[in-house]
């Protein structure tokens, strides 16, 4: 027997292009599109505009990617964290944060990741597999049901590399922001990378109107490599090279994610480093305290240490905030509920 496909998973153009295959008019696509992509339905039984016929067919053919809420942890500041279990058994992580500007939700793009962070319990397991476009937008429309509020922002920052998952984030972020579903602006979506050159190329070519984050986290080859075996593959000055390049051809302003690890990366020296090393980019850096992460050898740099580090960093002409503490008190590190649930804690 042939496996079902992911409705949810087709760009608008696809739909139309299956439904006409099945002899169906364009419009019906549109329809379909907006049950699944606006209206948020996880049957195909509730397309009340639908043929019969049509909606047997669909039923026989796809599935409407929708993740059961194995766990939910909601903290005081109002951070709701997810784990999610998909169609296969597998399970993920998804976080919704409140803002003063609207709810963001952080989503995973992998099960699993295999780019072997040092400081992130995601990847301590490896890589499973990746998401498709319908299961990342599900995580979204999961969350949006749940807390009842619209999500306005989404940060590509959960489990996995979204660029080690390109063809499927490509197509999530043509339906998250199509005018026929939920209607999210690019602007309003962040994607993080932790370095993948050949990628970052790629994606500058799409010129899309996102935010790119770079996982740079630390401003030498020694001390990145020490954190981050992606490093070795492309070295930092290869990195910032074609983040350089991606400015240029996108127009789009870069940030920086560094984590503040104890005694490795959180000196004057390694500010000083870091000032020199994105002179002139514009760029903003996002300074972060790191969470806890249990079998990782790194702990936090205190607040006062975090404080004067971005003041270095200020004093040499480099913006730099201080990211939000959100969830601590509910395993905020990211793969902390998945790996719990997988050595049978949950």
């Amino acid at each position: 027997m042939e496996q079902k496909r992911c409705i949810s998973s087709l760009t608008l153009a696809e739909l139309t292009d299956e439904l006409k295959a099945l002899g169906q008019p364009g419009f019906r696509a549109k329809q379909i599109f907006h049950w699944v992509h606006q209206k948020l339905v996880t049957e195909f039984s509730a397309m009340t505009d639908q043929p019969k016929t049509l909606l047997a067919k669909l039923e026989e053919t796809f599935y409407i990617a929708a993740p059961q809420i194995e766990r939910r942890q909601e903290a005081k500041d109002g951070t709701v964290k997810y784990l999610l279990r998909m169609a296969d058994g597998n399970c993920i992580e998804t976080v919704v944060m409140r803002y003063h500007y609207g709810n963001t939700v952080c989503v995973s793009t992998q099960v699993g990741c295999r780019m072997g962070c040092r400081f992130c319990a995601s990847t301590q397991a490896g890589r499973v597999r990746n998401l498709e476009a319908g299961e990342i937008c599900s995580e979204i429309y999961t969350a949006q049901k749940d807390i009842g509020e619209r999500i306005s922002h989404i940060v590509l920052m959960g489990i996995g590399e979204p660029l080690d998952n390109f063809d499927e984030v490509m197509r999530f972020l043509e339906n998250i922001t199509s005018p026929e579903g939920v209607n999210i602006g690019m602007r309003n979506i962040s994607l993080s990378t932790c370095g993948l050159v050949p990628k970052i190329d790629q994606l500058a070519e799409k010129k899309l109107q996102l935010t790119l984050s770079i996982s740079l986290h630390a401003p030498t080859n020694q001390i990145r490599s020490s954190m981050m075996p992606v490093n070795d593959a492309y070295p930092v000055e290869q990195l910032i090279q074609t983040v350089r390049r991606y400015q240029e051809t996108t127009g789009r302003r870069v940030s920086f994610e560094y984590s503040m690890v104890r005694g490795v990366n959180d000196s004057d020296i390694c500010a000083k480093q870091l000032a020199d090393l994105i002179r002139g980019m514009g760029a903003h850096v996002n300074l972060i305290p790191i969470n806890p992460v249990d079998g990782s050898p790194y702990s936090a740099t205190d607040a006062a240490n975090v404080r004067r580090f971005q003041q270095k960093l200020e004093s040499l002409g480099v913006n730099a905030t201080v990211r939000r503490r959100l969830g601590s008190e509910i395993s905020a590190a990211c793969g902390q509920l998945r790996r719990d649930e997988m050595n049978g804690k949950a």
